[in-house]
This record gives structure tokens, sequence and C-alpha cells, in this order.
């Protein structure tokens, strides 16, 4: 049985709840930036493994390798210029800061500052800049990567303002002048002047259901970071925590747990292809959410880079920006399936009724959907539950017939198995499945597909859940989720981080519809979910009608390009976050006031008081 203790984690990541940032536009930067680091030796990037344009043979399988929804890689959806995975921290630092100091028109030097132990890109604006002595220069981040070495400096002639040592003279050995004391960084005397702000998306695991990661309407040109190498993980068994890279997938947290440990686990998403550094920031919710709650309750520590280029762990950043980030499984399982023709309503009305104040051990998730009905041929509407349970059979059986004696449930419907087995089998994994499975960082649901989600505080109806089915069997491949809460998730107060969906919520409900390539009218298919999200609001929460960040719906609004209003915002983000959405919005105008990291649906700078 897993206990409290065992699944705290610590979370080493760097795509924070905003996501994206902004890059400086040139036509010729990418080529220049290619031709220039292919002709140093001495750089801190490999940027021909590293860095993939269009022109790439790897691009295309790069941009598609996490992408889930296959109707966002469409020839017609935007693709970013180029796709940039960085190997190590501090390469994302670099490319943030390199955008931090200045517009990166047109890169003419690269170069390795070894005495200063400093590995940095070198840029020159084609706009007026000064060189100002480390000492004093303005305040600036911490780690700030755009300096300029006395090299580079002599082979451009370029002038020097506010010098702490005047000792450069030339080296005996070349032309060269000697290093100084501290190194110098660019700073552009007329920042108005900069060139067109790109946006730049950050993805973890490529899972977000409108593509906000690796897509953008709003902003064009942009770039994509993709932190699939950063995918570190350190299980520490003793002090029941892990150091997990934002790159790395539940899976891989999963199978580097159980390599330690037959009976820790971590309370994250069923999906083990999901990355956990976008699974985190929207709460990260799971199987073991009744006992344990989400992912994101149990991050005690993590690694940021903030809008000014600075790494922060959970001290440095604060509390309020800790806060934000964090949300802005062995057992017995069991698979049983009922048809309508069997009695599913009023199976599934009882389910409503009981499962948010059952067992805590206790969890199970329902999957409705069409299926072609054995006898006669015809569709009908089936619904799956999907168990797991912290416990034995034994007790197991105990808590159903006590709760819930309707699903029939019998001890030859139950498998006993390890935590870590536990979640092949709530992925939906064959029986056999080797555990290596985990690993594989590609998902095995790509599909094109549109998503809404919505919370139930009363059970729905038994006439609103006919009504359900008609409706489902009007669609060719329909899917509903309905995903238990109550137990823990009761004790968790809405503000104790940004996700506000704790006491009271009975069901976090998804909507699903999927078709394949080549389908000639993609749309019916968006305009069916829409009309089933319009007739499911009389029996879901409402003022606001909730939603779940992580089945991100653009439906809800989005951010206007270059006008991100609060007022207008909050029309979806009080869907996610409730009354959260004001607190992250002040986060927000404290640590990014200018909305350097931005999306179709990040949260806007609020810089006064509401």
């Amino acid at each position: 049985m897993v206990s409290k203790s065992s699944i705290a984690v610590k979370l080493a990541y760097f795509a924070i709840f905003l996501q994206t940032f902004s890059w400086a536009k040139s036509a010729s930067t990418t080529d220049t930036f290619i031709q220039c680091v292919s002709t140093s030796s001495e750089v801190i990037v490999p940027v021909t493994t590293t860095l993939f344009t269009p022109n790439n043979s790897s691009f295309t399988s790069i941009l598609e390798s996490t992408a889930t929804n296959l109707r966002l890689l469409e020839p017609s959806v935007p693709k970013p210029e180029f796709i940039f995975t960085p190997l190590h921290d501090s390469h994302v630092q670099a490319a943030l800061s390199a955008q931090l100091a200045g517009t990166p028109l047109r890169i003419v030097f690269c170069y390795q500052q070894k005495d200063l132990e400093s590995r940095v890109w070198y840029l020159v604006l084609d706009q007026e800049f000064d060189l100002v002595d480390l000492p004093f220069a303005p305040p600036l981040a911490a780690g700030f990567s755009c300096q300029i070495g006395p090299t580079f400096a002599a082979s451009f002639a370029l002038k020097i303002s506010h010098q702490s040592s005047p000792k450069t003279g030339q080296s005996s050995s070349q032309n060269w002048p000697k290093p100084w004391l501290a190194p110098l960084l660019f700073f552009p005397l007329f920042p108005a002047f900069l060139a067109k702000i790109e946006i730049l998306g950050i993805t973890s695991g490529g899972h977000d259901y409108e593509g906000v990661s690796y897509v953008s309407e709003i902003e064009t040109p942009f770039i994509v970071i993709d932190l699939v190498n950063l995918r570190l993980i350190d299980v520490d068994i003793e002090d029941n925590t892990a150091w997990v890279q934002a790159g790395a997938t539940n899976g891989e947290v999963y199978y580097r747990i159980a390599q330690k440990s037959k009976i820790h686990g971590y309370p994250a998403g069923i999906c083990t292809s999901l990355g956990i550094g976008g699974h985190i920031t929207g709460g990260a919710y799971g199987a073991m959410l009744r006992k344990y709650g989400l992912g994101a309750d149990n991050v005690v520590d993590a690694r940021i880079i903030d809008a000014n280029g600075r790494i922060l762990d959970r001290e440095a950043m604060g509390e309020d920006l800790f806060w934000a980030i964090r949300g802005g499984g062995g057992g017995s399982f069991g698979i049983i399936l009922w048809t309508l023709e069997q009695g599913a309503t009023k199976l599934l009305y009882k389910h409503q009724q009981v499962m948010d104040k059952v067992d805590e051990d206790l969890f199970i998730n329902v999957l409705i959907q069409v299926v072609d009905a054995s006898e006669s041929g015809q569709k009908t509407v089936a619904t799956s539950y999907n168990a797991l349970f912290l416990g034995n059979a034994n007790r197991l059986l105990r808590v159903m017939e006590k709760s819930f004696p309707e699903l029939g449930l019998t001890q030859k419907d139950c498998v006993e198995t390890s935590w870590i087995r536990s979640q092949l089998y709530v992925a939906v994994y064959p029986s056999g499945t080797p555990l290596e499975i985990l690993l594989r960082p590609k998902s095995t649901f790509r599909t094109y597909f549109k998503a809404k989600s919505d919370f139930l505080k009363a059970p729905i109806p038994e006439t609103a859940l006919e009504g359900l089915w008609k409706r489902m069997l009007e669609e060719d491949n329909p899917r509903t989720f309905l995903t238990p809460f109550g137990g823990f998730m009761n004790k968790i107060a809405e503000s104790e981080t940004p996700y506000p969906h704790r006491k009271g919520i009975r069901f976090m409900v998804q909507y699903l519809t999927s078709w394949r390539e080549g389908e000639k009218d993609p749309e019916k298919h968006i305009d069916w979910i829409r009309k089933l999200y319009d007739y499911m609001g009389p029996y879901v929460s409402m003022n606001p009608r909730e939603a779940y960040l992580n089945y991100r719906d653009l439906d809800l609004g989005k951010n206007e390009r270059d006008n991100t209003s609060f007022a207008k915002a909050s029309v979806w983000g009080k869907k996610y976050f409730k009354h959260n959405f004001i607190r992250l919005a002040r986060v927000k105008g404290k640590v990014d006031p200018d909305n350097f990291f931005r999306h179709e649906q990040s949260i806007p700078p609020l810089k006064s008081a509401v």
C-alpha cells in the first residue's frame, strides 16, 4: 500500500504555466546562426543536432514525435520557423537570454569565453548599442548569457563604456586584447527600436489538446523549444523524493520509481506518454487522486527559468510563483463492461451517487463509448468501469459489497499486482506488456480529435443520460470519460494551488470525438461536440462552468494578438481557475509584467488590484 510520504516529488522543470516566450524576427537569423556555429569549434550548443529548420529532414518527425492531436498537424496549420531541442537547462537559459539582451537581427560571431567559465552566443544588433562592463550594467538576470569577450570586441572595433579595468592592451602573441576582469554585456540604447517580436512555444510532451505548445495562430512566425532531451530522473527512496526534468514522461517517472521500490508511487496521470512538465502545470490528476490528491499537490520544489532568464528554485522564486506553477498509481484492478440493454443507465446513475463517498483507496473510472451490439449488429452505448484499488482483492470485495453491489464485482474480476503493473492496466496496455513500454515517449493515442471538459456537483439524471446516449449514437467515434473525485480531494482548499476543482466535485467529465485522416468534413465532428457540450450545460457546474486546463479548449475563449485583456481572459480563465485566476494574474504582473511568456490562453499580467 502506498503511503502519503512515499509520493512526495521534487520537480525540476522549465516550462512554467505560461509556456511561451518571445524571440526576435529576422529573415536570415536561422541561416546565419547555422553558418556561424558550423564554422566554430568553440560553441556551447551542438546546433546541428539541436536546431532543426523545415529544410532539415528531421524537422517533421521531431514536430510530430510527441504531438497527439493530428488535427493540429494539417498542412494548413502554421508551423514553427525552427525547433530547438536543448541538451541542458543552461541551453534554455541561453535561448531566453539571447532574446533578452536585444534583437538578434544578425549573428556575426560565435565564441566560448573560457577564462570566465562562460559559454555564450554572441549577437550583433543593427541598431545602436553600448558595451557595458558588468559591474556598471543595469539590473539584469542572474546567469545572463549574452556577454562579449575581448576577441569579439577587438575583431569588430567595438567601443567600451564604463570599463572597470582599463588594462586591456594587446597580447604579445596575438592581436587580441587581454581579458577584462568582468564580462561585457550588450545593452541596446534604444529598446523601442526592437524588431517585431515572435512567439516561442515550449513543449514538454506535446499533449496539449489545442496544441499551444507547438502551434501558434495568434503569433507568427514562431519557434518551438522541445524539452525532449531534458528527461533526467533522480529517485531518492530514503528521502521519498525525486527530481524530474520537464521532458520526462509519466511512464519514465513510474518506471524509474519502480526500479528503486515496489511500494512507492506517484499520483500523476493515467496516460504514460504525458510530459511531466506540462502535466504538473495543469494539475496532474490520476488514478490515486482520491487517496493522495493531484500530482501538483505533491510537488515540494521546482526549478524554473523566469522571464528575466534567471534559474530559480522554490526559495528563490518565492511562494507566490511556486504556487502558480503547480496547476497554473500496488493494487487490484478490474474492468467490467455494461451495455444499455444490460441496464447501463441505472448502473451509471448509482455510480454517480456513491463514488465520491466510497473508500478513498478505490478509484473507478468510467468510459462511455459506442460499440457494435453483438446480437443485433446495431450500434449501442457501453459503459466500461476501470478500477484501481490500493489494497488486496478480499478488502476490495468487501468495500464493493458495501458501497456498490450493483456492479457485481467478483474475485475473478480482480487481478492483484504491483503498483507499477497497475499503471499498465489503467493505461489499457494488454496483459503481459513489458514495463519498458513506459519508457516510450511517443503516445499510442495519435489521431484527429476535439475534446471538452466539465465538472459534476450532482448526478446526471437518468433522463439526461438517455439524452446523452441518443446524441452519442449520432456520432461516429465519440467517447465520454467520468473520473471520480472525493476522498483526499475534499480535504484540500480550492486556493491551495491554482487547480480549484476540489470539495464538492463528484466527477470530472471529458467529452471527446475523433476521426480518421482524409475525413471529408472534419468540421461536422467539431460541430457535434459543441452541441453535446451545450446539451450538458444544465447538468454540470455553473457560475462558472468549470473546465480542466489540461483538457484545453480554445472554444472557451483566447487571447488576441498583441492585446491581452484581463477582463476578456477572465471569460475562460475563471472556468479553469475560478477565483485563483485573479491571483495568477497578479503573480504574472509581478514576475512578467511585459507579458513575455504568452500564448492563446496564457495568463494576462494584472498590475493593479481588482
